[in-house]
């Protein structure tokens, strides 16, 4: 992309602060962003967000540090975690969709459209152990997802928000003008 992901232009402002915005907007209490590559320009960025910063200086071995650092951060008491990449921006709406769609005896709820699960995904605050405990070897997120076959939930939605991920300049492009943000 020629920079990171998380400071593209997203709207007139980085597409981290519209994450974090949207996650607030939905009604999530607490943000809890994990920073690894060029972490110092990113969190430059964000001097001004309601949000935690949790530095990864092993970005590199893997994302499952990534999310072993975000799971230790959450409040053990935490009922549900939204796990989001910053490279799937959601509205506030369809975050709040999902949220409401999590049911407390669930092991995580994802998004469903056209036979594929999407992001981002609502973690039962119980998993918060088996989150701080994956590896890549494991599966990271997947794997602890793998270990509660059947309590798996599903959200359906109409369209295919749920697979927007940007991963090429392209897939950039694609997303702003979706978002109305291209000019």
């Amino acid at each position: 992309m020629g920079k990171p992901k998380a400071i593209l232009d997203w709207g007139g402002e980085p597409l981290i602060c519209y994450q974090v915005n949207q996650l607030h907007e939905a009604g999530v209490d607490e943000v809890i962003v994990v920073l690894g590559y060029k972490a110092d320009d990113i969190s430059r960025t964000m001097r001004k967000l309601n949000c935690r910063i949790m530095l990864n200086p092993r970005f590199q071995h893997g994302r499952a540090q990534s999310l072993r650092i975000g799971a230790k951060a959450v409040n053990r008491d935490a009922d549900s975690i939204v796990i989001i990449n910053v490279d799937q921006p959601r509205p506030a709406s369809f975050i709040r969709g999902l949220i409401a769609a999590h049911k407390p005896d669930v092991a995580a709820t994802q998004p469903f459209h056209g036979g594929h699960h999407g992001h981002p995904i609502v973690v039962a605050g119980s998993l918060r152990a088996e989150l701080m405990e994956a590896t890549d070897d494991a599966g990271g997120l997947i794997g602890v997802l793998k270990a509660h076959p059947g309590q798996l939930g599903e959200w359906a939605v109409d369209d295919d928000l749920c697979h927007l991920d940007l991963n090429t300049p392209g897939d950039y492009d694609e997303a702003r003008k979706r978002f109305g943000l291209a000019s």
